[in-house]
C-alpha cells in the first residue's frame, strides 16, 4: 500500500484545512453554490477538482 495515497474525496474538515477556511464558512460555500460537494449517505464529500476549480475562480 502507497505511503500517501491521493484521496479521491476529502471530508468538509479536510477541505476546510486545504482552504486555510472554517468549516462553517466552506458551508455557507456550499449553501451558495460557489463550491460543489456531493453527498454519500448522511455525509458531504468534496472533490480536490472543485477546490481547485473555486481557487482558480477567486484569481479571475
Amino acid at each position: 500500500m502507497p505511503a500517501n495515497p491521493t484521496k479521491v474525496l476529502l471530508t468538509v474538515e479536510e477541505a476546510a484545512e486545504q482552504l486555510t477556511i472554517g468549516r462553517t464558512t466552506l458551508y455557507g460555500l456550499i449553501r451558495t453554490g460557489a463550491i460543489t460537494s456531493v453527498r454519500i449517505g448522511k455525509l458531504r464529500r468534496l472533490r480536490p477538482a472543485d477546490l481547485a476549480t473555486y481557487t482558480t475562480r477567486l484569481s479571475d
